[in-house]
């Protein structure tokens, strides 16, 4: 894959999946913009560790995608030093898992603001961009809890992300034939949001999986950047499932 003099925004792009996307970008030669929210030290360590290892320009912004405002502006700066952006990563998401019992409107709507109504607002302002450069590769990154694995305690984060696959759709439909907009699934991945799980949930999950283990973020970043590349010019309106054959 050869990404050289083009430009790629990745929202929450300091750590975890984001993070390793960013990575996989850069070692293609891509042009990378992080985005952050709070972790400001962990994007710049990240930046220079970029701009070092990998020779291209990578810039980090810090945007709560839920605000409109942030988002425009935003998008403004990326246009601002690159003159265009040509991949968009829908990667920020939050995720606040309770009882049943105990889970509020607030934090629901909360989960919803960040999940889908920030992948729509960074999707629209950074496709308006793409319109008019005739080229744009947007993905996003939804989850398998979208599709058939279901969990109670995070029933808010799964209808925010079964609504990005409706969303990714949509889009695809809207900014066809000039950009390409697929989605990723991933099942169980070594995140920090994972880090926390307790070790006999892990050991019984684990033992869903056909390839018995939890999946590397590098592993779905390269998923993510292959959507991204020319390679795949003709893959349009896809969700594509990354879970190592989850299988009950």
């Amino acid at each position: 894959m050869n990404f050289k003099n083009k430009v790629a925004l990745v929202t929450g792009g300091s750590r975890g999946i984001g993070k390793a996307t960013v990575e996989e970008f850069a070692k293609n030669g891509c042009n990378v913009v992080i985005n952050y929210k709070n972790s400001k030290e962990i994007a710049l360590e990240l930046q220079k560790e970029i701009i070092k290892k990998y020779n291209v320009e990578c810039m980090i912004i810090k945007a709560s995608i839920d605000n409109e405002e942030e988002v425009k502006n935003m998008i403004h700066e990326i246009i601002d030093r690159f003159g265009k952006l040509d991949i968009l990563v829908n990667n920020a998401g939050i995720a606040i898992d309770t009882l049943f019992e105990d889970k509020t409107k607030e934090n629901f709507k909360k989960i919803l603001d960040v999940n889908l109504i920030g992948t729509f607002l960074v999707s629209k302002y950074a496709g308006d961009e793409m319109l008019k450069n005739n080229y744009g590769k947007i993905i996003n990154v939804s989850s398998t809890n979208a599709i058939d694995t279901y969990y109670p305690m995070s029933l808010d984060y799964d209808a925010s992300k079964s609504a990005i696959i409706s969303l990714t759709h949509n889009l695809a439909v809207q900014y066809a034939p000039t950009i390409n907009v697929n989605a990723v699934a991933p099942g169980w991945v070594n995140t920090d949001m994972n880090q926390n799980l307790d070790k006999d949930f892990i050991e019984k999950e684990n033992n869903k999986i056909l390839l018995k283990r939890f999946a590397e973020p590098s592993e779905i970043a390269k998923v993510i950047t292959f959507l991204a590349s020319d390679d795949a010019s003709y893959i349009n309106n896809e969700v594509i499932r990354i879970d190592g054959g989850f299988y009950v």
